[in-house]
C-alpha cells in the first residue's frame, strides 16, 4: 500500500460524500420549506403561495435525483475502496443502510410521486398532507443516516467481538449524545443551505424584473427561518463541541491548536500550527477562553497533542473549524443587514442596491461552501479513524494501485461536474422562463 494512493482513496471518498450532502441537504431544506409553502396556500392568499410552491417544488425535484445519484457512488466506494469496512461493522451498517433504503423506497417510490405529478387531481388538504410525509420521509432517511455516522464517531452499544463488531443495545446506539448533536447540526445546516439558496435565487431573479407578490412574500419567509435556523445552529455547535470533547479529544485538542497540556488556557482566533515540538508559530486569540473544548483527564488536568500518537491533521482541522465559524458569522451579518434593509421596504429584494443583491447571489455558494468545510472538519478531525477509537482507514483499505486511485478520482470528479453544471443549467433556465408546465394533462403539476 502507498500513502498517496490511500490519500487519494480518502480524497475521493470525501468528494463523493461531500456532494451527497450538499443535495441531501438540499433535499431536506426544501422539502420543509415547500410544507410551509403548501399550509401557507390553505389560507386566503392560495394563488401568492402557490405560485412559490409550483417555483421550489421543480428545483426540488432536481435536488432529488442527484440526491439519490450521489447516494450510489457512496455505496459502490464502501465496498471498492474499504471493503473490510462492512466485515468488521456489518451488524451495524448492514441494517441501518437497509432500513434508509427502505425508508427512501417507501416515502419516494410513494409519497413523491403523489406530490409531484397530483397536485390536480387530489383535495388540497390531502396533498399538503403528502407534502409533509415527503419531508418527514426525507428526515427519516437522513436520520438513518446520521445514525450510522455518529456512531463510527462515537461506536457505543456494541462491544468488539472476533474482528468485528456486535451490538448490545441498539437504543443506546440510535440515542446517544452523538447522534442527537449530528442530527440537529445536518437539520439546520439542511434549512441554512436552501435558505441560501432561494434567497439567491429569488436576488437573481429580481435583476431581471422587479419581484411580484409571491417571490415578496417567500422571500421574507426565508430571511427569518434563516435568521432563525443560524441562530439556533451556532447554539448546536456549543453542544457539538461538547460532544467532542468526550468521544474525540484529539480532535477538540486539534481545534484549539493546544500542543503542551501545561499550557495557559488560550482561545486562538488565528495561528499556524506547526508541530509538537514547534508548537504554533504564530497565533492571536483570547488567553482565558476556550477552556471547554480542552479534555481533561481523570485527574481533571488539561491534556495536549504532545505525546499522543495517531493524531489527525491538526492544521486541517483548525482551520475548517474557524472558515465554518467566519462563514456561518458572514451568513447571519447578511441576514440581518437584509432585514433591517427590505423590512420598510416590504421585504421587495427589487429595493435593494444591485450590488447588496449580487452579495444575496453570494450566498447561495456560501451556503454549499458551509456545508462542505463543516462536513471536512469532521471528516479530518476523524483520520486516521474510520470507526473512532478502533477500525483505521489503512485496515480497511483496499490497496488500489496509485494510478487506478488517480484515475477513479479524476472520474468522478468530472461526472459530478456534469452534474452540477446541468443542475445550475436548468436552475438557470427556470430562473429565466420561470415555471414552464410539464405537462397539461389532468392529474399533472
Amino acid at each position: 500500500m502507498t500513502h498517496s494512493a490511500l490519500w487519494l482513496s480518502q480524497l475521493q471518498f470525501f468528494s463523493s460524500l461531500s456532494f451527497m450532502a450538499i443535495f441531501f441537504a438540499m433535499e431536506l431544506g426544501l422539502a420543509w420549506l415547500l410544507l410551509i409553502f403548501r399550509l401557507r396556500t390553505l389560507s386566503g392568499l392560495h394563488s401568492v403561495w402557490l405560485a412559490s410552491y409550483r417555483f421550489w417544488v421543480r428545483v426540488f425535484a432536481l435536488t432529488v435525483v442527484l440526491g439519490f445519484a450521489s447516494s450510489l457512488p457512496m455505496l459502490i466506494q464502501l465496498g471498492s475502496l474499504w471493503p473490510g469496512f462492512s466485515s468488521r461493522t456489518s451488524e451495524v451498517s448492514g441494517p441501518l443502510i437497509a432500513l434508509a433504503l427502505a425508508v427512501t423506497l417507501l416515502f419516494k417510490s410513494g409519497f413523491l410521486g403523489l406530490m409531484l405529478f397530483a397536485y390536480r387531481s387530489l383535495p388540497h388538504w390531502l396533498h399538503t398532507i403528502i407534502v409533509g410525509a415527503v419531508a418527514v420521509g426525507s428526515t427519516l432517511t437522513v436520520s438513518v443516516l446520521i445514525a450510522l455516522s455518529s456512531w463510527m464517531q462515537a461506536p457505543v452499544g456494541v462491544t468488539w467481538q472476533d474482528k468485528g463488531y456486535v451490538v448490545t443495545d441498539w437504543y443506546e446506539l440510535l440515542t446517544g449524545s452523538a447522534f442527537v448533536w449530528q442530527l440537529a447540526l445536518f437539520l439546520l445546516l439542511s434549512m441554512v443551505v436552501a435558505c441560501c439558496f432561494v434567497m439567491a435565487v429569488t436576488a437573481a431573479k429580481s435583476l431581471r424584473r422587479p419581484a411580484d407578490e409571491s417571490e415578496r412574500r417567500a422571500f421574507r419567509l426565508v430571511l427569518w427561518v434563516l435568521l432563525l435556523s443560524t441562530v439556533l445552529l451556532g447554539a448546536t455547535v456549543w453542544g457539538y463541541g461538547q460532544m467532542v470533547v468526550q468521544y474525540e479529544p484529539l480532535k477538540a485538542l486539534a481545534t484549539m491548536a493546544r500542543w503542551q497540556p501545561d499550557a495557559a488556557v488560550f482561545w486562538p482566533f488565528i495561528a499556524y500550527p506547526a508541530g509538537a515540538e514547534l508548537g504554533n508559530l504564530y497565533s492571536y486569540g483570547w488567553h482565558g477562553l476556550g477552556a471547554m473544548w480542552i479534555p481533561q483527564s481523570e485527574t481533571g488536568e488539561y491534556l495536549g497533542l504532545a505525546g499522543q500518537d495517531l493524531l489527525p491533521p491538526v492544521a486541517l482541522v483548525f482551520f475548517s473549524f474557524r472558515i465554518a465559524l467566519l462563514l456561518g458569522l458572514v451568513i447571519l451579518l447578511v441576514t440581518i443587514v437584509t432585514c433591517w434593509r427590505v423590512r420598510p421596504l416590504h421585504y421587495d429584494p427589487s429595493s435593494l442596491s444591485t450590488g447588496w443583491r449580487r452579495v444575496l447571489i453570494a450566498m447561495g455558494a456560501a451556503g454549499w461552501l458551509l456545508l462542505i468545510v463543516g462536513l471536512l472538519y469532521h471528516f479530518a478531525g476523524a483520520l486516521p479513524y474510520m470507526v473512532n477509537g478502533t477500525v483505521k482507514y489503512t485496515d480497511v483499505f483496499s490497496d488500489v494501485p496509485f494510478e487506478s486511485a488517480l484515475a477513479s478520482l479524476v472520474s468522478y470528479a468530472v461526472v459530478y461536474g456534469f452534474c452540477l453544471v446541468g443542475f445550475f443549467m436548468l436552475v438557470r433556465y427556470i430562473v429565466r422562463y420561470g415555471v414552464v408546465p410539464v405537462a397539461r394533462r389532468r392529474g399533472r403539476a
